[in-house]
């Protein structure tokens, strides 16, 4: 293996999932393994569930040729589950649960039963989800009927809040329990709600992964480059920065604002998304192979 020019720390849904097909394209499998293969650390760091992690990534790269030496590790639930897997037969190793994090099951109960009752034409519980509790847009659905429609279901989510003791904020909004404490949070994105506890996040997320490369004995890169696709997304280069590491963050979905960093930000002109995802890893690849590149502006 050629020694690692950046270690890689990857939000899924956007920058290497499809937000519409909630698949990943063969060719940013295809770049994922090579870069894997050619020794840099590559790391997901991401809201979906181990689960979706094995199913629509682990497996592909395995099926594409990931060397049975080589390990990555995926960071799920924003840092309530963690996960390594390998090319070899063994696959994914043994999945970890922060039990600190994980919401009561009461309550999880209790949004599975309000989904059923009132949101199925719009949306799903989802069942894979260990930690946090996630309602998401139905695949058929307009994107914005679903929007219009996850505003209902939120303020549900945040009355059954209330009926559990449950302090919570959603954006602005903050509703304590009655010890007049705040330890949960409904954060929803553009295909999702998340319901979570304030501890997860991306940055617990960009510690975990800096654990389970130091735990595996895999030398840890000064210099990082973090892709997400949201403003959550840029927690987890702002905690690699604040570490004293060299990082610049890959926003894919720019138009909601990019906000001033200490960091280079880095776009891909009129791509988003996973094609803007493809795009950064395609430069990569050709990097650790050893290819010269003009443009360095986009690395």
């Amino acid at each position: 293996m050629t020694s690692a020019r950046f270690g890689l720390l990857l939000d899924v849904d956007g920058p290497v999932a499809s937000p519409l097909t909630r698949t990943v394209s063969p060719a940013v499998i295809g770049h994922l393994v090579a870069l894997a293969a050619a020794g840099w650390p590559v790391v997901f760091n991401t809201g979906r569930s181990d689960e979706f992690i094995r199913t629509q990534v682990m497996e592909p790269m395995i099926a594409a040729g990931l060397p049975a030496d080589v390990t990555l590790h995926a960071v799920c639930e924003k840092g309530g589950v963690w996960f390594s897997f390998s090319g070899s037969g063994a696959g994914a190793g043994e999945v970890s649960v922060d039990g600190e994090l994980a919401l009561p099951a009461s309550y999880a109960s209790a949004i599975r039963d309000l989904v059923a009752e009132k949101y199925t034409g719009h949306m799903f519980f989802d069942e894979t989800k260990r930690s946090m509790v996630s309602v998401e847009q139905n695949v058929d659905v307009a994107n914005a009927d679903y929007l219009a429609e996850q505003k209902e279901f939120d303020a549900d989510a945040l009355e059954l809040m209330s009926r559990f003791d449950m302090g919570v904020c959603r954006l602005d909004h903050h509703a304590p329990d009655s010890d007049d404490s705040v330890d949960y949070r409904i954060d929803p994105t553009i295909i999702s709600t998340d319901i979570e506890a304030l501890g997860v996040g991306k940055d617990l997320g960009a510690r975990r992964a800096l654990t389970l490369l130091q735990d595996a004995g895999t030398p840890v890169p000064r210099t990082w480059r973090t892709v997400g696709d949201s403003r959550t997304d840029y927690a987890m280069a702002d905690e690699l920065h604040a570490l004293g590491y060299d990082v610049a963050h890959v926003d894919v979905r720019p138009a909601d604002g990019v906000p001033a960093k200490p960091y280079p930000v880095l776009t891909a002109g009129e791509l988003i998304h996973d094609d803007a995802g493809e795009a950064f890893l395609r430069r990569w690849t050709q990097m650790a192979a050893g290819e010269a590149l003009d443009d360095s502006a986009v690395l």
